[in-house]
């Protein structure tokens, strides 16, 4: 019997960034088309925000070289069912780029350490920010319409190089990105080592200092299993909207102790069995990130993927014309169903 969630919200926003952040880090080249394909597979589950790419110079991350190409094939989304498609746009080169091709709906990715703004951004944190400001400022300047602008913080809870993240540190950033024009934030856990206690602490500190929480998205990589408890703290101190990548893809190509982002499944399966709303059907979901790691050549990380799916090494089979078409798992997909 379900039991109804208190002090929770009715409803969750996913912000998938499976075919940004989950793929950037693949050594092999993902075509434009699978690519593409991920994306309206993605849509076609109920996903309403997916993270299409990056503009940034080819020799940082050569996965996403294509984005010019590939932000065509799926504009449609956005433009016949409303679905936002953000972008990473690093500096004002990016900026242009994406902005000719009809995007609307932005990112900058700045952090809160020096160390991982200089092995990231080859910057100091202040010389990001000064870098991100004509951006955020042209882009909100209504020269091209309605323009969503949000801003990653990295490094969040913990930095590989400079271990434990004063909070201070992620409240000053915050501080900047949103008074530079930024509409949304997302915290991130880049490696994975926030608990539930340090979640609720840095997000009551960042109210104290006049950062709403209706502001806020959080983005938790698994390293240590903490991903899903770290979201239902956040959830519980009123955050709505959470980061995940399908299928549990991602990484960091900058921060090597970086594992996996919290997978979209897991995030589905929990927020289910509280009974909060996300949209997403889940049997769909899962036979997309099934397919995604047939296409990858390997299991996908994501337990509910692997439960829902049975044995994860079995390849799909592929008709002659090379797509791929898995059927929809053939155990529950609802967590409610398991319940007695």
């Amino acid at each position: 019997m379900e039991v109804p969630a208190q002090d929770l919200p009715a409803r969750v926003r996913i912000h998938e960034v499976g075919p940004r952040d989950g793929l950037q880090n693949e050594k092999a080249t993902v075509p434009t088309a699978v690519k593409a394909e991920f994306v309206h597979r993605l849509a076609d589950a109920g996903l309403t925000t997916i993270e299409a790419t990056s503009f940034v110079h080819p020799t940082w991350v050569p996965q996403l070289a294509d984005a010019a190409e590939l932000y065509p094939l799926v504009r449609d989304l956005h433009d016949r069912r409303g679905v936002a498609l953000p972008v990473l746009v690093p500096n004002e080169r990016g900026l242009d780029r994406a902005l000719a091709l009809g995007a609307r709906r932005l990112a900058v990715f700045a952090s809160v350490t020096e160390s991982f703004a200089r092995a990231n951004l080859n910057r100091t944190v202040d010389e990001s920010l000064a870098m991100f400001a004509p951006v955020v400022a042209r882009a909100k300047s209504g020269a091209h319409g309605t323009v969503h602008v949000r801003g990653y913080l990295s490094m969040c809870f913990g930095d590989p190089w400079e271990g434990p993240v004063p909070v201070a540190r992620v409240v000053r950033v915050c501080r900047a990105l949103l008074e530079m024009g930024c509409d949304e934030l997302s915290l991130g856990d880049t490696i994975g080592v926030a608990t539930p206690g340090h979640v609720l602490a840095l997000l009551a500190e960042l109210n104290e200092e006049g950062v709403p929480t209706d502001r806020i998205g959080v983005h938790f990589h698994d390293t240590y299993g903490q991903a899903l408890a770290n979201t239902l703290a956040a959830l519980q101190h009123g955050v709505t909207t959470v980061d995940a990548s399908a299928g549990g893809l991602g990484g960091c190509p900058f921060a090597k102790s970086a594992t996996g982002n919290l997978a979209t499944e897991d995030l589905v399966w929990m927020l289910t069995g509280l009974g909060i709303e996300t949209g997403v059907d889940l049997g769909r979901l899962t036979a997309t990130s099934r397919w995604m790691a047939d296409r990858l050549g390997r299991p996908s990380p994501s337990r509910t993927v692997r439960a829902l799916t049975g044995s994860p090494a079995d390849p799909t089979p592929e008709d002659p014309t090379g797509r791929t078409d898995p059927e929809r798992p053939t155990g529950p997909t609802d967590p409610k169903e398991q319940q007695s």
